[in-house]
């Protein structure tokens, strides 16, 4: 199968894009390096640098011709997209667009899009919230991730175009950057292993929902043919609140800082967590990864960089 993977450099794309290269597929790997590397992409993908709302990126699709297009490409910080909504939304919205609009002259069959369940819920109602949840978003970013989940039924209902929305929780793991906005399991390894602080905005009692990426490629996987005109959660059903995992990191790593606090980010969720039963369901996917074994193995990743070379 050809499969186009746009954001195939940045942490969860270079991830599905080595899987479906181990799978035997042939892959294209679309990335402007805005927060990816050029070394993620794996060996045996092509790859094409532009923004995935470009002409060379449209040119890509029409000459590549892919049956599948998994869709990781976007504009990653929820802050900046509260800062500047019109960036984000020409980035993450636009750019989606503009991508599908390659997608129906190419006569792609199918679009895999990595959307999010968190940002997409907002402040839940229900815990954990499955598919039929509202969608209240209270960020530009998460607007963004649910107006692409529209255009997609609508190119389905319009033109045929399949396609599987994986509504993410929040997915740690190597790979993931710990500088800039990045998920607090990066940042925390990161600085614990370089004897820094880590800082825990507010109380910490914020929970999220924390999900392996390995256990995501599963999904990524199982979405080549499963899950058609679908948006799906793609998470654990656990809580966990930020203080226990700085513990459970801080004892992994070795560590003896004692909890720091610092204020709490404005507008941030206070609970997050997402229902899988779809999930296993329409792709007969459920989590195998533990947190505790997810954070070994997210931490060892981290350690071995700090040693071989100091920094990502």
């Amino acid at each position: 199968m050809r499969i186009l993977v746009t954001g195939g450099a940045g942490f969860i794309g270079s991830h599905v894009a080595a899987a479906y290269v181990e799978a035997g597929h042939e892959v294209l790997v679309l990335d402007n390096l805005s927060s990816g590397k050029e070394g993620n992409v794996p060996p045996g993908a092509r790859f094409v640098f532009c923004d995935v709302g470009s002409d060379t990126a449209a040119e890509a699709v029409r000459t590549f011709h892919p049956e599948v297009i998994n869709h990781h490409a976007a504009q990653i910080n929820v802050r900046r997209s509260v800062a500047e909504p019109v960036f984000d939304a020409r980035e993450n919205i636009l750019g989606s667009l503009t991508l599908l609009e390659a997608a129906r002259s190419a006569e792609v069959r199918k679009v895999i899009f990595a959307s999010s369940g968190g940002a997409g819920y907002g402040e839940q109602e229900e815990f954990p919230a499955d598919e039929s949840h509202p969608l209240r978003p209270v960020s530009p970013y998460g607007v963004a991730k649910v107006s692409v989940e529209l255009y997609l039924h609508f190119y389905r209902a319009q033109y045929g175009l399949s396609y599987t929305a994986l509504r993410y929780a929040n997915v740690y793991g190597p790979r993931q950057d710990p500088h800039g906005e990045a998920g607090v399991v990066a940042i925390f390894s990161e600085r614990l292993l370089r004897g820094q602080t880590a800082i825990v905005n507010g109380d910490g009692e914020q929970t999220r929902d924390y999900v392996y990426v390995g256990d995501v490629v599963r999904a990524n996987l199982a979405a080549l043919t499963r899950g058609d005109g679908l948006a799906i959660n793609i998470g654990t059903g656990i809580e966990t609140d930020v203080n226990t995992l700085f513990r459970k990191l801080r004892d992994l790593s070795g560590s003896r800082q004692e909890e720091i606090h610092g204020p709490a980010m404005p507008g941030e969720q206070r609970r997050s967590v997402i229902e899988n039963a779809l999930a296993y369901n329409e792709l007969g996917w459920y989590p195998e990864k533990s947190l505790d074994d997810g954070l070994a193995l997210t931490l060892a990743y981290f350690r071995d960089k700090v040693k071989s070379s100091g920094r990502w």
